[in-house]
C-alpha cells in the first residue's frame, strides 16, 4: 500500500503545473467548491449539474457550460465527479448521455463522491473496456475546508496514475493521501465519515450535559476543546448547534447513507459496530423527525427536543468559514 501526502496546490502558478482540459458532474454543496479550485488552479472547466443556476460562480470565473455529462467528457482530458448516491453516479456516468459515451480513449475519470465500493468497481471495469482510467477520490473535512481548497483527498488507484494527476488533485484540497488500490479510499472514507457521526452524537450529548449541569455553553465549548475529550467534530459542528444554524450543508439523507454503508462494512469484514449501529439508528429517528433534507447537525436537535432544552450561546456562526 502506498501513503503520501503532498501540500495544497491550488492557488498554484499555473506556469508550475500543466493546463487541462478538465470537466466536473455535480455542483451541490461540494461540487461546486472542488470545480472553483480547479479554475483557480487554472485550467479550463466544462461543468453541468441538474441545476444550471448552481453554476453561476463558476461561469462567471471563467468556466463553459455543457448541456450533459456526455458533453462534458467529449470536452474534457480529465473528468471529476461529485453525485448524492450511488444510484446518482450510476445514472451520470453510465446512464443514458452519460460521461462514458462522451470520453475517449486514454482520458480519466475522477470520483470525489462517496460511494459503494463494489458499484464503482463495476464502473471501472465498464470505463475500462472503453479504455478510460479511473481514480476515486472521496473528500473529507466539510464544505468549509472545501471552500479554502483544504479538504482531504483520499485517492483509491494504480500509482501511475495517481503520480499523473497528482498535480490535479493536489488543486481540489490537500492533504492528497493515496490509500492504497481501487476501494481503498471508498473504505477509509466510511470510516471518517462513521467517526463523525458518532463524534457529533457525543458531542450533542455532552454540551446537554453542560447545559443542564448548569454551566456556560460558551465556556464548556472551550473547555472540551482543549481537552482530552475534544475532536474535529465539536471544534466545528457544536458551533452550529450552539448558534441554532445547524446550517453544516450535509444532509441527513446523506448521513444515513454513510452509515449503512458502514454497518455494511462491518457485516462484510466481521467487525461488530455497536457505536455505529447505534448512531445510524438515532439518525434514522433525526429523518424521520425533521426530513431528509434537514442538515445532519440537526441530529442534537433530537435531544433537545426530548428535554426541552435548546443548546444556544453567543458568539459562535450560522456557518463555518
Amino acid at each position: 500500500m502506498t501513503s503520501s501526502s503532498s501540500s495544497h496546490a491550488g492557488s498554484g502558478d499555473a506556469a508550475d503545473v500543466p493546463t487541462v482540459r478538465v470537466g466536473y458532474v455535480g455542483l451541490g454543496n461540494l461540487g461546486e467548491h472542488l470545480a472553483m479550485s480547479l479554475v483557480r488552479a487554472g485550467h479550463h472547466l466544462t461543468v453541468t449539474d441538474l441545476d444550471r443556476a448552481r453554476a453561476e460562480r463558476l461561469l462567471a470565473a471563467g468556466a463553459t457550460w455543457a448541456a450533459d455529462a456526455a458533453a462534458v467528457g467529449a470536452a474534457s482530458d480529465v473528468v471529476f465527479t461529485c453525485l448524492p448516491s450511488p444510484a446518482a453516479v450510476d445514472a451520470v456516468v453510465a446512464g443514458a448521455g452519460g460521461l462514458l459515451s462522451g470520453m475517449s480513449p486514454g482520458s480519466t475519470w475522477i470520483d470525489n463522491s462517496t460511494t459503494d465500493r463494489e458499484a464503482t468497481a463495476r464502473l471501472a471495469a465498464l470505463a475500462a473496456e472503453r479504455g478510460i482510467r479511473v481514480l476515486e477520490a472521496p473528500v473529507t473535512g466539510g464544505v468549509h475546508k472545501a471552500a479554502a481548497g483544504e479538504i482531504t483527498v483520499l485517492v483509491g488507484g494504480p500509482d501511475d496514475l495517481v503520480a499523473e494527476h497528482r498535480h490535479l488533485l493536489e488543486a481540489i484540497g490537500s492533504p492528497v493521501l493515496h490509500m492504497g488500490p481501487m476501494g481503498s479510499a471508498a473504505v477509509i472514507k466510511v470510516i471518517t465519515n462513521m467517526l463523525a457521526f458518532i463524534h457529533l452524537v457525543a458531542a450533542g450529548e455532552a454540551l446537554m450535559l453542560a447545559k443542564r449541569g448548569g454551566l456556560d455553553l460558551a465556556m464548556a465549548f472551550e473547555a472540551i476543546k482543549h481537552s482530552s475529550g475534544n475532536s474535529f467534530v465539536h471544534e466545528t459542528e457544536s458551533q452550529l448547534v450552539l448558534n441554532g444554524s445547524y446550517d453544516i450543508a450535509f444532509t441527513m439523507d446523506l448521513a444515513c447513507k454513510d452509515l449503512g454503508f458502514a454497518t455494511d462494512f462491518g457485516r462484510e469484514f466481521g467487525v461488530p459496530l455497536d457505536l455505529a449501529s447505534m448512531t445510524e439508528q438515532t439518525f434514522i429517528r433525526a429523518r424521520q423527525q425533521y426530513g431528509g433534507a434537514a442538515w445532519s447537525t440537526m441530529v442534537v436537535k433530537l435531544l433537545e427536543d426530548a428535554l426541552g432544552t435548546d443548546l444556544r450561546a453567543p458568539g459562535f456562526p450560522a456557518r463555518l468559514t
